[in-house]
């Protein structure tokens, strides 16, 4: 063999050997996995980095609206996904989730720690995340300028000096909405509930389409100008208004109304939408969010309780919550049967 030749053979294998090198250092592309959430979806930072890093995947959050309206966009998307997982469901619109068939069956492991009253779908194709009451919050300091007694009922809410006092979601798009009408049908029946409604909207109650207009513009106590001191909103919200306020205070500016059959609890659920092509990241994303650093990080982020019955509670969120002795709730089969039915009518009395 010429020299000139040999030379050639040992250059080509020398770049052949560096190209082969450079293949085997060069790292694995990260997937994308998309996840579809309320507008209220909050997750520490550091986690999510911890979770993308483990995994080698980036999460994007795509926020949906408020848990009606983000169902909505899965369903009207259903054919091609807008993502991978979805987490904000809850249980009085999960019933619309499960029979349209939009989440696989996953069985995550964490599940053995979550209490089984929590569980709602014997399929596992929702898994219980968090839960909370939905209760009717209200300005301490209007109340005691104002020298007005608290309502200790629903049938309270009628009596003239709280006339235009409340603020409540539209049922059909909000799911504190929703909750709150579920809460007057388990205390007054189908029977009677569009009658407290009626009654309700003559002593001058306004209507928003979400919680976010309904807390932070209408609210008293949030927005500062706000024209009703009473909301539809959470048992767990005066926590948040200690941990957020700008100047430290000792003490919630707001307190919930809870009084028996006042308050509807809710449970948020996180499932992985049929089709992903993601399901191995899907997977560990749920488990991801149902492990406990995670469940100990939901409540300062979200303001609900954690599901997994490990996960400790920070006391400034013990210290500024009511906690109903005696929530209303319906049977979920009969707010499957009834959900529509109720909605439709409710709309036709309030909003027509």
């Amino acid at each position: 063999m010429r020299t000139s030749a040999r030379i050639s053979l040992i250059v080509f294998t020398i770049l052949l050997s560096a190209c082969n090198t450079t293949k085997m250092q060069t790292p694995e592309a990260k997937q994308t996995l998309r996840v579809m959430t309320h507008d209220s979806f909050a997750i520490s930072a550091n986690l999510v980095a911890q979770f993308e890093a483990k995994n080698n995947v980036k999460l994007e959050f795509i926020k949906g609206g408020d848990a009606g309206t983000m169902l909505n966009k899965a369903l009207l998307t259903k054919a091609n996904p807008l993502a991978d997982v979805l987490y904000g469901v809850d249980n009085t619109f999960l019933s619309r989730e499960l029979e349209n068939d939009l989440l696989e069956p996953y069985s995550s492991p964490a599940l053995a720690d979550i209490p089984v009253e929590l569980h709602m779908d014997a399929s596992n194709r929702a898994l219980p995340v968090d839960y909370g009451d939905v209760c009717i919050n209200y300005d301490k300091a209007y109340f005691t300028r104002a020298r007005l007694a608290l309502p200790q009922s629903l049938a309270d809410l009628l009596k003239p000096e709280y006339a235009g006092l409340l603020v409540v979601e539209n049922p059909a798009i909000s799911s504190p909405g929703l909750a709150f009408m579920l809460a007057t049908i388990s205390t007054y029946g189908e029977e009677g509930y569009l009658d407290y409604w009626r009654a309700l909207n003559a002593n001058g109650l306004v209507v928003v389409n979400d919680w976010e207009m309904a807390y932070y513009t209408n609210f008293s106590a949030s927005s500062g100008n706000g024209p009703q001191p009473m909301v539809v909103s959470y048992g767990t919200s005066p926590a948040a208004e200690v941990v957020y306020a700008s100047t430290p205070m000792d003490e919630a500016p707001t307190a919930s109304l809870v009084g028996d059959g006042m308050c509807y609890r809710q449970v948020e659920f996180i499932g992985i939408i049929k089709g992903t092509s993601n399901r191995s990241l899907a997977e560990k994303f749920v488990d991801f969010m149902l492990s406990v650093p995670v469940q100990e990080d939901i409540p300062l982020q979200m303001f609900v309780f954690p599901a997994n019955k490990k996960a400790a509670l920070p006391d400034v969120f013990l210290q500024n919550i009511q906690v109903p002795a005696r929530p209303a709730s319906l049977d979920p089969d009969e707010v499957h049967l009834n959900r529509e039915k109720w909605l439709q009518e409710w709309t036709e009395v309030i909003l027509r």
